[in-house]
């Protein structure tokens, strides 16, 4: 299959997630602005769950980024990861209608650890699918970078118990450090174009 096939599917799919949470946001009561403060809980968790979904939309661009094949493997793993990211609208809607309680925001946490693996999983495919030599399987190395998130959002799942707003800094720092997106790969392919 051609990789152009599978990034389009995913970026529909994105578009749509997005759609939805945007979807789910409620306006104000009236004009003043303590209905406008009634409603920022809402929206610092949409802006939240966008910025997730666009950080795993910029980084699944550079994933694939590289010249590559495609297998079967490879697009269970695709849709294994669109699963958990399809199911962040109705988590943030949970999240932002009853606040951050310890039992949501350890869902929150786990969605995010599952979307992670999952994304960790479709490097592991794409390197299967390519070669322990293919110049993704040397950009992503031994994805210290994807290891140390699974390990801060199981961390995260665990603190929501104790302090949701600490569990909710882990997952924000996990988010900053993958909002710029996994430079190893653009070195890697700008490398490879270089010596051709």
């Amino acid at each position: 299959m051609n990789k152009g096939r599978l990034e389009a599917f995913s970026d529909g799919v994105l578009a749509v997630i997005i759609t939805i949470m945007v979807l789910e946001l409620k306006r104000p009561d009236g004009p003043t602005y303590h209905d406008i403060l009634l409603i920022l809980p809402s929206v610092g968790t949409y802006l939240i769950s966008f910025i997730f979904i666009g950080i795993y939309w910029n980084n699944h661009h550079h994933l694939l980024h590289s010249r590559m094949r495609v297998s079967g493997a490879v697009l269970w793993a695709n849709l294994h990861l669109l699963f958990w990211l399809s199911l962040v609208p109705p988590v943030t809607a949970w999240l932002a209608m009853y606040g951050f309680q310890p039992l949501l925001v350890a869902i929150y946490a786990f969605l995010q650890l599952m979307a992670g693996l999952a994304y960790f999983v479709l490097g592991r495919m794409l390197v299967s699918a390519n070669g322990p030599d293919s110049e993704l399987a040397r950009a992503i190395g031994k994805d210290f970078k994807g290891k140390i998130s699974v390990v801060a959002y199981a961390l995260a799942i665990g603190l929501a118990w104790v302090s949701p707003l600490a569990s909710c800094a882990i997952i924000v720092g996990v988010a900053l450090y993958w909002l710029v997106p996994d430079r190893r790969i653009e070195r890697q392919t700008l490398n490879l174009e270089v010596d051709a």
